[in-house]
């Protein structure tokens, strides 16, 4: 994989050895210049989170572009050797990827100025993270990780025994907040609709001015799905959910296609035709149900041709991807709009790493849900899916409370 320089700050060995050697990774505490009643204090170098989700492990790395003389000389070798490790390479093995169109570059968070960085990998390979910790001697650092997602508790013995760090679980709903809030005041052009989904060549992407404030539906598409209804920055609460949600895609994917990973499955359904496995309600009525104002067009029934040997025989493997994933994107959009309606609330946004790099799911949900609102309500979408639960962690690691408060855990070794 292409590798990518570390942005003006490398330090070549002779600068180094020029430098009193340091005895810890301790960096001298500093003070955020925003706080005037209160000095805050913050952690030491390396600053970065974890959201250890059931499908995918979601990291964000900051890396500091305002190292001083002071901190260059503490930092110490390990340290400076992980951040030039994490910002120089695209791919980490086989499994792991930063995301780097999705880098934010130049920012300032918690009073430093820096580089946002975006890495994701398999669940399934958090023991071999792990591993990769101890490779990179990160075990030998007396540091904190805050964490989010059910992997959080899962993970939390293996991580303390063998790292010896700190680590601190945080509730995911309240960082996943915290994430949109930071990211959506950062990046204007955060949030994004479709005009035209049915327009494969271009859907018509738009820009969305989103405002926190003003309350809002947010649908977290993971393994599963959350569906809160937020009404500021403090205030949410989980309204429903379904099982039904990534982790079934993928699933039924690897049982009806024999794919073995997401990427695959999402290759698969881009290219098949979900008209050849679902009944759709032309297949019923030789056209539409007017009396409801059914289009023929409109599913009738996932799956529905499946009955037929010959429909079997038809359909590929990615024909079944494709209306495996029309099916649990049809259901996440009906509980989606039903509580919408119950809620009355007129913007949805929908986030969560099954739409990550998935403009085909987009889509979709676009399209499903301009159809069932009649046009009123239309699926709002967010650049770094998957990823917000992750920057509030971040936030809390660095008791960024300007917006607001969650509570952590914390099991240290």
């Amino acid at each position: 994989m292409e590798a990518k320089g570390c942005n003006g700050i490398e330090h070549s060995n002779e600068i180094i050895n020029k430098l009193p050697k340091a005895l810890t990774n301790h960096v001298t505490p500093i003070v955020n210049s925003q706080q005037v009643s209160e000095k805050k204090v913050l952690p030491v170098f390396p600053w970065f989170a974890i959201d250890i989700g059931g499908t995918l492990v979601k990291l964000v790395y900051f890396e500091p572009l305002d190292l001083t003389l002071d901190e260059i000389r503490t930092e110490g070798e390990i340290l400076m050797n992980i951040r030039h490790y994490l910002v120089s390479n695209r791919a980490y093995g086989e499994d792991g990827f930063r995301d780097d169109d999705l880098e934010l570059k130049n920012i300032k968070f918690g009073g430093r100025r820096g580089n946002l960085h975006f890495i994701r990998f398999p669940t399934s390979k958090m023991p071999n993270f792990i591993d990769l910790c101890i490779m990179k001697h990160l075990h030998t650092l007396t540091f904190q990780v805050f964490a989010t997602g059910g992997g959080a508790y899962k993970f939390e013995y293996d991580a303390v025994e063998k790292l010896k760090l700190s680590w601190h679980k945080c509730d995911e709903l309240d960082t996943l907040i915290k994430g949109l809030s930071y990211l959506s005041k950062l990046n204007p052009n955060e949030c994004f609709y479709y005009e035209e989904p049915q327009n494969e060549a271009n859907p018509n992407k738009h820009p969305f001015k989103f405002d926190i404030q003003n309350p809002f539906l947010l649908v977290n598409i993971g393994s599963g799905i959350s569906i809160l209804h937020v009404e500021s920055e403090t205030s949410y609460r989980r309204i429903s959910g379904t099982s039904i949600g990534g982790g079934t895609f993928l699933g039924l994917c690897c049982l009806l296609t024999g794919c073995s990973s997401y990427d695959e499955a999402i290759q698969l359904a881009t290219a098949g035709d979900s008209t050849k496995v679902d009944k759709l309600v032309k297949d019923i009525y030789g056209g539409d149900y007017e009396r409801f104002g059914l289009p023929g067009h409109i599913v009738a029934s996932s799956f529905g041709h499946m009955n037929l040997s010959e429909k079997r025989d038809q359909a590929t493997k990615a024909d079944l991807a494709r209306s495996t994933l029309v099916t649990v994107l049809n259901n996440i959009g009906s509980i989606s709009m039903m509580c919408a309606r119950t809620e009355n609330v007129n913007r949805i946004l929908f986030s969560g790493s099954f739409l990550r790099i998935n403009d085909l799911s987009m889509r979709i949900l676009a399209f499903a849900m301009d159809y069932w609102s009649r046009g009123k309500i239309k699926a709002i979408f967010l650049e770094h899916e998957g990823y917000f639960s992750a920057v509030g962690s971040l936030r809390e690691f660095i008791r960024d409370n300007d917006d607001l408060t969650t509570t952590a855990t914390t099991t240290q070794n």
